[in-house]
């Protein structure tokens, strides 16, 4: 039915197996799955040991073929746990811890969550083009040359409508928040 020969010829000169020197690993996870459960808690805590514990094992389950049979396989398997252990901190170290209340910070465009109704209102009533050059060279950050092959126009008209949105804006909106501050 099956011959080596036809093995051989069809798969090329393979090399036998060695004889296997290595024990079962189910009996090495028996034998020091205490020791490498310790080791976890000692460095994870207890609440991710068995998390760094599990990992551990499939590591090594899947290097231990290779391993070397006259490897000391505790202090293998201890570093591995140290491994895993520590990559179970860093993961640890970045997850966000959930609150309730979540800090304002001051960020330099205003207040996060407020909507600055006035501002929309002047801005809205800017021609198109003050409008969008104002809004893709100090919002979007663009330069008047990439704003110029937006609008279709060159980037000095692109230059000079940013200007003028802008100085518009300075005569209606901060002269409407100027009289608004006063009446409060």
């Amino acid at each position: 039915m099956f011959s080596s020969d036809a093995f051989d010829s069809q798969f090329g000169d393979r090399e036998r197996l060695p004889l296997v020197t290595l024990k079962p690993f189910e009996d090495v996870v028996t034998e020091y799955g205490a020791v490498v459960l310790r080791v976890c808690r000692a460095v994870v805590g207890p609440v991710d040991a068995e998390d760094a514990w599990s990992e551990t094992f499939i590591a090594a389950m899947r290097a231990y073929p290779d391993l070397n049979p006259d490897a000391n396989v505790e202090a293998w398997l201890v570093t591995i746990a140290h491994r895993k252990a520590i990559d179970i901190t860093r993961v640890r170290a970045r997850v966000a811890v959930p609150t309730d209340d979540v800090p304002e910070l001051p960020t330099r465009i205003g207040v996060p969550g407020t909507w600055d109704h006035e501002l929309w209102d002047a801005l809205e009533q800017l021609p198109l083009k003050q409008r969008a050059a104002v809004a893709y060279h100090f919002l979007g950050g663009l330069p008047y040359a990439e704003i110029a092959d937006i609008l279709g126009n060159t980037p000095a008209a692109a230059r000079r409508a940013g200007a003028d949105g802008i100085a518009t804006l300075r005569r209606t909106y901060l002269s409407a928040t100027a009289a608004e501050g006063s009446h409060s």
